[in-house]
């Protein structure tokens, strides 16, 4: 399913450095909120739950019931086991779930790592409950200037990768197969981490990413000396440098 192997050392550094502070996500918790509509006792599949950050978010956020599941049994290793959450393996072509057994599916950042759209497709219809809906939280191809979008505005080369991943477009024609159509489509903002602080973990960014482990060596230190520019550049104006990042919301019913 992945486009890289998530083994121990890569979760690890995942969980390290991928995953947002809960204080900035503020934004996303209102869109899912405002999408999603939930109340205590929910049910929502987190298919693809990697390391378990929005499986622990959407339980403290609304008090839901979580099914996380995900095929690698390093990530799944690092998502929290707590009242709320039920961790299982599995991927988004064969769910682990009983038909209509939930009220959302949230898929954060992994639509690019499924093979067969269209089967996950039917597969997610088949186990959400009638009018449920799909919450995808996702970089979509044409959607952002990656120039400018921290941090890939630092390694512009990885828009190798990232036109690869599936349109906006693709991605609603595929999940039409199952009767879904586009509710609604919004970029949400969330705030990553100053620059400095990323500056100190881009080694290990780059070896838990799927978009930077495309990069060239040489690519890499180029980007990595004009991220150590622009760090000094912030230090001599006093300024932290904090980042903010977007990305899109796109939901179907």
């Amino acid at each position: 399913m992945a486009r890289i192997t998530y083994d121990d050392q890569t979760a690890a550094a995942y969980k390290a450095v991928r995953e947002i502070p809960r204080d900035g996500l503020g934004e996303w918790r209102e869109a899912i909120r405002r999408h999603l509509d939930p109340s205590p006792g929910m049910t929502v599949a987190d298919i693809g739950a990697g390391t378990g950050m929005f499986a622990a978010a959407l339980t403290d956020w609304f008090d839901l019931s979580v099914v996380a599941v995900e095929p690698s049994a390093a990530m799944r290793a690092q998502i929290p086991r707590r009242p709320g959450i039920q961790v299982l393996a599995g991927d988004a072509g064969a769910l682990p779930l009983p038909d209509g057994s939930a009220d959302g599916a949230w898929l954060s950042l992994m639509i690019h790592h499924i093979p067969d759209l269209e089967a996950a497709s039917r597969e997610i219809r088949r186990v959400l409950r009638p009018g449920a809906p799909v919450l995808i939280r996702q970089g979509f191809p044409g959607r952002a200037d990656t120039t400018s979008t921290f941090p890939w505005g630092f390694f512009p080369q990885t828009t190798r990768t990232t036109d690869t991943f599936p349109t906006v477009e693709r991605t609603c024609e595929a999940f039409a197969t199952a009767g879904f159509r586009r509710d609604a489509l919004e970029p949400v903002p969330e705030t990553l981490t100053t620059l400095a602080d990323f500056l100190a973990r881009v080694d290990v960014f780059r070896r838990s990413d799927t978009i930077m482990r495309g990069l060239t060596e040489e690519e890499f230190l180029q980007g990595k000396e004009q991220l150590r520019r622009a760090v000094r550049e912030a230090e001599q104006a006093s300024s932290p440098g904090t980042r903010t990042n977007w990305l899109d919301l796109l939901v179907l019913r």
